[in-house]
């Protein structure tokens, strides 16, 4: 790192000091809380209590099903119905999760990835109902389909295919939704997978070149998508390193960017990024204990300049999180907002020699995982190797010895243990609500217009066939009611599927 950066101001390049001039003085970085649940309905209420307690934008968490694109009826949701994230089977769905949230007043975040062209073509459709314009919409799909392959196993489609379809939403919104941000590149999956914080930056960066490359290679220049794109990590407990860590990626991006690329408009090589605590820190002994973690986490990523945060729950080690968690852990940003008083100065830490120091290290060593990546063919071509996913298993076996040999120290886990810990209860899930959900998927398919359905569905499957943009026809079909199931059905058998390998 140059000898001069930490006199640089932020707001100014290479932004290792935060993309914004005054950054939280000028304005609170989103508190975005994750949630979904069981069904629309259950769902929507939670987010209307968290906007009514604070929170200033959606973050939707789907169900397993809803990520692989399938309707709740299929044979392989059996089990996983509104588990993990709430159920989208059709428009119905995704009217009932927003209904009477203004679309244009607040900003939605939805972690889906193989399937989020569907996923946002029913959100547009759903706006277009309401009577927002599509100009007025901000949020964020994940639509970061290569991590899936490397460390979460959620994609369905072959990578060729799976990086059109990422193109396609790119180049959509780039005409229609430009307010949208069309990919959030993660490296949080990695590091809840068991990556270390530089394999974190390092891996997500070529991820984001890749993406790059493949959208300029279609035609795009990099000012068409680049402004758009966003990031994702986690927030670890060591908390200098994850500062450093956030200051050393937003270097990196913008020296990758302007070296590979040279983009006229200055958002093209600024990294913004929305954080998460981490989830793979939360224990499931001493559970109160994680209010901690979640807190130091949550001050890390605000030291560290991020532009959303989500705080996780002290519960989620056990189950999914009540109201009284989910409030605890927002306010927990809130109390860091207006308690604290670091929001009065960006980059706190600046001038550290602790923290410039470490910021240059996790910088030198990232850039050298990305020119190793780079020098194997790059990101695609490394995960069809399984490069990445090996990377992350030996850390994350490291990691796990670690906390077994004692070496890696947790409260409540190998360290200051009690034999009198409470037992907790997660929330549990209603088993009835699935039922209802599967009886109103086959109403929708006896009330709704099956010749419009299919003629519909057609025009989708010959898009896919071609080499148009399949956003229009996909709104199309949604629209007409066709579900979630039935248009990513159409583009399994027109696309294929395929399997990662392991890397082990």
């Amino acid at each position: 790192m140059a000898a001069d950066d930490t006199r640089d101001c932020a707001g100014e390049p290479p932004y290792t000091r935060g993309i914004h001039e005054n950054m939280y003085s000028d304005r609170l970085w989103t508190m975005r809380q994750y949630a979904g649940f069981s069904t629309a309905k259950l769902t929507n209420e939670r987010f209307r209590m968290l906007l009514n307690e604070g929170q200033t934008g959606l973050s939707v968490a789907f169900d397993l099903p809803t990520q692989l694109g399938l309707d709740s009826d299929d044979p392989l949701s059996e089990g996983e119905v509104g588990k993990v994230g709430v159920t989208i089977d059709s428009i119905r769905d995704m009217r009932a999760l927003l209904e009477g949230i203004d679309l244009s007043a607040v900003s939605t975040s939805m972690t889906i990835n193989a399937p989020a062209t569907t996923l946002l073509a029913l959100y547009v459709a759903v706006a277009d109902e309401m009577g927002v314009d599509r100009t007025e919409l901000r949020g964020t799909v994940q639509n970061d389909i290569l991590k899936e392959y490397i460390a979460r196993g959620l994609y369905i489609y072959p990578p060729k295919e799976s990086l059109r379809l990422t193109t396609d939403l790119m180049e959509w919104c780039s005409e229609n939704t430009p307010g949208w941000n069309t990919i959030s590149v993660s490296g949080y999956h990695m590091r809840e997978a068991g990556c270390t914080a530089v394999e974190e930056v390092g891996i997500t960066l070529s991820n984001a070149l890749e993406y790059a490359r493949y959208a300029t290679s279609s035609g795009m220049s990099i000012d068409d998508f680049a402004p758009r794109m966003s990031f994702f990590f986690a927030c670890h407990n060591n908390l200098l390193e994850e500062v450093s860590k956030f200051r050393a990626a937003r270097k990196l991006w913008h020296d990758l960017i302007q070296e590979r690329f040279s983009p006229n408009k200055k958002k093209s090589s600024q990294l913004r990024f929305h954080t998460q605590t981490a989830g793979a820190t939360l224990t499931a002994q001493q559970p109160m204990n994680n209010i901690m973690r979640v807190s130091y986490q949550a001050l890390s990523a605000v030291l560290g300049g991020t532009q959303s945060l989500h705080t996780n729950s002290y519960d989620e080690a056990i189950g999914l999180p009540t109201d009284e968690a989910v409030t605890i852990a927002l306010r927990t940003q809130q109390l860091i907002a207006s308690e604290t008083g670091i929001t009065e100065h960006p980059d706190p830490l600046g001038g550290s020699y602790l923290v410039e120091e470490m910021t240059s290290k996790i910088y030198d060593d990232a850039k050298a995982l990305v020119m190793e990546i780079d020098r194997m063919g790059g990101s695609l071509e490394c995960i069809k190797s399984g490069y990445q996913q090996s990377v992350i298993h030996e850390s994350a076996w490291r990691y796990l010895k670690g906390i077994e040999d004692g070496s890696i120290e947790l409260v409540g886990v190998n360290r200051n243990v009690s034999e009198n810990d409470s037992v907790f209860e997660g929330q549990l899930l209603n088993p009835d609500e699935v039922t209802k959900q599967i009886d109103s998927l086959k109403l929708l398919r006896s009330e709704r217009d099956e010749d419009k359905v299919s003629e519909a569905l057609e025009s989708l499957r010959e898009s896919c066939n071609g080499n148009g943009n399949i956003m229009d026809p996909l709104i199309a079909a949604l629209k007409f009611e066709a579900t979630v199931g039935e248009v990513n059905g159409v583009m399994r058998e027109v696309f294929g599927t395929w399997t990662s390998p392991s890397g082990v």
